[in-house]
């Protein structure tokens, strides 16, 4: 591993307590990040950077619900306190609950939106302001919003959740657009079936809504049946293209969503 490919790298994550978000904080940091891990879980954040900074690392931590607006303000402050500057964003957090389009409330809807939509412009734009702030920098600024799979599909379960995540594939082009005049580029990855805490979550809960019987199948079904490669993968299939996302390799790209999901939806 190159320990250098992040240095000088100044980095916020959100929904940084466990899987994804975690395993990427991790990553960064052994490449030379420094990073600042976000989530309202604040014990997991707390944890993952006392576990970077032991691995000989730079981190730190905040309480960041990324729905809230000042929360939002306080991270980009807590991370320039730490850091000196902001120069990279992670939009991370998400979140699911699967029903079946029937059984589809304003709360189910509201909730997921919430987080996934609105909690990446949310944060976005607290971050965005920091980075006009500093000025122009020899290498882009980098947005990387966490997309899906299902920014480009849709499954009869997780209607609402393809929703907010085709959401976020418009924020990326959009604010792409929107913000390259202050030299910021804004890209994303979409991931597929990740074995994480979440997807533990929304494999219980389809067996609860009944589209799986039994704990585990969900995810084998997929693997078997939907994904090129035939297996599901792991938050360490995740983490390079992270890293290509944050690092100067990138610097030419914007506004795109890059799929990592085994041959699971082909676009």
């Amino acid at each position: 591993m190159d320990t250098t490919r992040l240095s000088g790298k100044h980095v916020l994550i959100t929904g940084a307590a466990q899987g994804m978000g975690a395993a990427v904080g991790k990553h960064y940091a052994a490449q030379g990040a420094k990073v600042c891990l976000g989530d309202i879980n604040v014990d997991g954040v707390a944890q993952v950077a006392e576990e970077i900074r032991s691995a000989g690392g730079e981190a730190t931590h905040v309480r960041l619900d990324v729905t809230d607006q000042q929360d939002a303000r306080d991270a980009v402050a807590h991370t320039v306190e730490a850091f000196g500057s902001i120069n990279v964003l992670l939009n991370n957090a998400g979140i699911n609950k699967p029903l079946f389009f029937a059984d589809i409330t304003r709360e189910n809807y509201e909730r997921i939106n919430d987080v996934n939509a609105w909690g990446k412009l949310n944060v976005m734009q607290a971050v965005v302001a920091q980075m006009v702030a500093q000025g122009r920098q020899d290498h882009p600024y980098k947005i990387i919003n966490v997309g899906s799979i299902l920014s480009r599909d849709a499954f009869d379960d997780v209607i609402v959740y393809s929703m907010s995540q085709h959401a976020v594939l418009g924020l990326i082009k959009g604010s792409a657009k929107a913000l390259i005049e202050h030299n910021i580029t804004v890209n994303g990855y979409a991931p597929g079936v990740v074995r994480t805490e979440m997807w533990e979550q929304l494999d219980r809960d389809l067996v609860e809504i009944g589209k799986f019987s039994t704990p585990g199948e969900s995810m084998d079904s997929i693997a078997q049946n939907m994904i090129l490669m035939q297996r599901y993968s792991y938050p360490e299939d995740i983490v390079g293209t992270a890293s290509f996302l944050a690092s100067p390799e990138s610097d030419y790209m914007t506004g795109q969503l890059l799929m990592i999901d085994g041959g699971m939806v082909l676009h």
